[in-house]
């Protein structure tokens, strides 16, 4: 059916009720008509494909992400519970004049020197990061590695359900993007191709409204 045809069938149906004509109007992209184009029906599916990707496939990359970075951070926090030693020092001065430093959101800790008795070496001393605002004579945990350097204690539960969630939101939101960004450049290119379409078909039809001629 030409374009003409199709405006003298559309004046012929004003004649709807404001309902009917809504409800013709409503969906016509995915019912057969002359107005639909091939634009019209990637649009409707790309519509369609979006939906079902925002609702299911970016919730799944997320909660595999997750699973996959607790499952790391467990790994990570064995094996370094299994590298180094914990040993409950008394701290040899305050931390009062000390600059705190923070190490991976963990509480503000200080380097001072520790002392403790080991079994056959007897007494010992070494540098070591204890929690900022320590006095001198408490008691603090300490962690060393093999080398007997003062290191970070291991990651704990929180530490490691906080990088879950952290990295499997992360991953959510940029299985997003990507999603919103696709489905952009998907309506962008079947807006693109409408009008011309409908360029096309106008250049046909204008001679029998018009009368002129190329």
């Amino acid at each position: 059916m030409s374009l003409s045809g199709i405006v003298r069938k559309g004046v012929r149906g004003a004649g709807y009720p404001d309902g009917m004509r809504r409800s013709r109007v409503r969906g016509w992209r995915r019912r057969p008509n002359p107005l639909r184009r091939r634009s019209d029906v990637v649009a409707a599916w790309s519509f369609r494909a979006v939906a079902v990707l925002l609702v299911v496939v970016a919730p799944l990359v997320g909660v595999v992400a997750g699973w996959w970075a607790h499952d790391d951070a467990r790994t990570t926090a064995r094996e370094q519970r299994a590298d180094r030693r914990h040993l409950r020092a008394e701290a040899v001065g305050g931390t009062s004049d000390a600059l705190p430093t923070v190490h991976g959101g963990r509480q503000p800790s200080t380097e001072v020197t520790v002392r403790w008795t080991e079994p056959g070496n007897g007494l010992r001393t070494a540098t070591a990061l204890v929690p900022a605002g320590t006095r001198a004579g408490e008691t603090v945990d300490v962690w060393l590695d093999y080398r007997g350097r003062s290191v970070a204690p291991p990651p704990d539960g929180t530490a490691v359900w906080q990088h879950t969630v952290t990295l499997g939101v992360c991953a959510a939101a940029g299985a997003v993007t990507v999603i919103l960004l696709g489905h952009a450049v998907v309506r962008h290119t079947a807006m693109r191709r409408r009008l011309a379409e409908w360029e096309r078909e106008w250049a046909r039809t204008e001679p029998d409204w018009t009368g002129r001629r190329a």
